[in-house]
């Protein structure tokens, strides 16, 4: 990478021969001769790394570093000394200099001092971005809610997001953007500046998953050749967000129970309890109070979690938000590919906010997905949408999840379908959930076998 590097010598020999050595390598390199100079010129401008000499007139080279911490706090200072004056250039180090390099004719060692400088700069600079990225992306304010619905969950994460130590459950069928309201919830509080430690309880196997949680020391067992920190150590002063709690077995129930407990922890092998500063954020889409019925959710366990619990309504209770979903699924996508795509037609837009969408926000980010990539204007059109939302218009009924079951939702739009129609399309998405079983869909509808087969010959005579 290319840097602003200001250097800072009383030799002027020395000023020369780092600014051709820099300069060579693509930097922009600005020469200083004293210390004062130096801080003159940080009222203007602040380099990515500095150089600077431990002895010179006036000020010195650490009386220098004190005030350029303040001036240009991120900057990186790398301290140059002559053989003699190795205890400054320790005692910079401590006052917040990167490094030091000792003066020589060639002033060997730059090269991978400067390099190891550059690469830490460069780290810094990726990860501020990543964060301002991840700031503005989990913005409360930025949260899609012009239904009734998320109006009200909005108000509710603003509440929780101010309070660190609030354990959250997050409630909702898949695709309903648990763990973007846990990162929204992390983002948008005081440990936001800490990590954020997501991991999908079903995504580690079961006789795994204590050694990712807790860690452990070397020797703790076969092929434990060197510590290991578990995904409590890495969560420290952040968030640990466990999505799907309510998949994990009950002998991992009891240890993490503990860890809410005591707030402490011990990594495997060990023989020291450690103490555990993290928020924990979970998430589910199981009946929790339903699986402590059957046993296979410890009640003692749930009453921890369940301090604050945020239900995210179904993409169907939403209507209001699929439009400015569609949207901003459609500008992302119209950049990640490099397609000029910026409206979606009134056709369209009528297909997708009448879908019933079983897999949420998750599938409409699909839809819009693969309808960009197919469209070649500038309108999104109902033709590049996928055959289940175009067959859909054909239909008043439409089974949606609820539960562990179904229900069949029905839309009747006056002065369009008749009341025959209506009662057609519900047999015959019945029959489609009851996978074309006739007996069961007759059960389900409160008809004879008999009955049903004279209905369906009547719906294929009119077809």
């Amino acid at each position: 990478m290319n840097a602003t590097i200001f250097v800072t010598d009383d030799e002027p020999a020395i000023r020369a021969a780092l600014v051709k050595r820099l300069s060579r390598r693509q930097h922009r390199v600005v020469a200083f001769e004293s210390g004062e100079a130096l801080l003159a010129a940080l009222d203007h401008e602040v380099p990515d790394l500095m150089l600077l000499d431990v002895k010179m007139p006036g000020l010195s080279g650490l009386e220098t570093l004190k005030v350029c911490r303040a001036k240009a706090p991120f900057a990186l200072v790398i301290m140059l000394t002559a053989y003699g004056t190795v205890q400054d250039a320790v005692e910079a180090m401590k006052l917040g200099a990167y490094d030091f390099v000792i003066k020589t004719v060639d002033l060997d060692g730059m090269e991978q001092v400067l390099d190891r400088a550059l690469e830490l700069f460069a780290l810094r600079r990726r990860l501020s971005y990543q964060s301002e990225q991840e700031r503005d992306q989990y913005a409360i304010d930025h949260l899609i809610a012009d239904s009734a619905a998320m109006k009200s969950l909005v108000e509710q994460i603003r509440e929780v997001a101010h309070n660190p130590k609030s354990t959250v459950l997050l409630l909702g069928e898949t695709g309903t953007g648990k763990e973007f309201v846990a990162r929204v919830l992390h983002h948008n509080g005081s440990r936001a500046s800490g990590p954020f430690i997501g991991v999908n309880c079903t995504a580690i196997p079961r006789d795994l998953f204590e050694s990712e949680l807790f860690g452990y020391e070397r020797g703790a067992f076969t092929g434990a050749h060197q510590r290991k920190l578990g995904l409590l150590d890495r969560a420290e002063g952040g968030t640990l967000f466990l999505d799907e709690i309510g998949d994990l077995d009950l002998t991992m129930q009891a240890k993490l129970l503990r860890v809410l407990q005591e707030r402490t922890f011990r990594r495997l092998g060990g023989t020291t309890d450690i103490a555990a500063d993290f928020r924990l954020i979970t998430a589910t889409n199981r009946d929790l109070k339903k699986a402590i019925t059957t046993g296979t959710f410890r009640e003692d366990l749930f009453f921890r979690l369940n301090v604050v619990a945020l239900e995210l309504p179904p993409l169907r209770q939403r209507i209001e938000d699929i439009f400015p979903l569609s949207m901003k699924a459609l500008l992302h996508y119209g950049t990640e590919f490099a397609k000029d795509v910026a409206e979606i037609d009134a056709e369209a837009r009528g297909l997708l906010e009448a879908y019933h969408y079983p897999g949420n926000i998750r599938e409409l980010q699909n839809i819009i997905e693969r309808a960009t990539i197919f469209c070649t204007g500038r309108t999104l059109t109902a033709n590049y949408l996928p055959r289940e939302l175009r067959d859909q218009a054909k239909h008043t009924a439409t089974a949606v999840p609820h539960g562990d079951g179904q229900v069949i939702r029905v839309e009747m739009q006056v002065g369009t379908h008749t009341l025959s129609e209506v009662e057609d399309s519900i047999i015959e998405e019945t029959l489609r959930l009851a996978d074309y079983n006739k007996s069961l869909a007759a059960k389900q509808l409160g008809l004879t076998r008999f009955a049903l087969d004279r209905r369906l010959k009547k719906i294929k005579k009119d077809d």
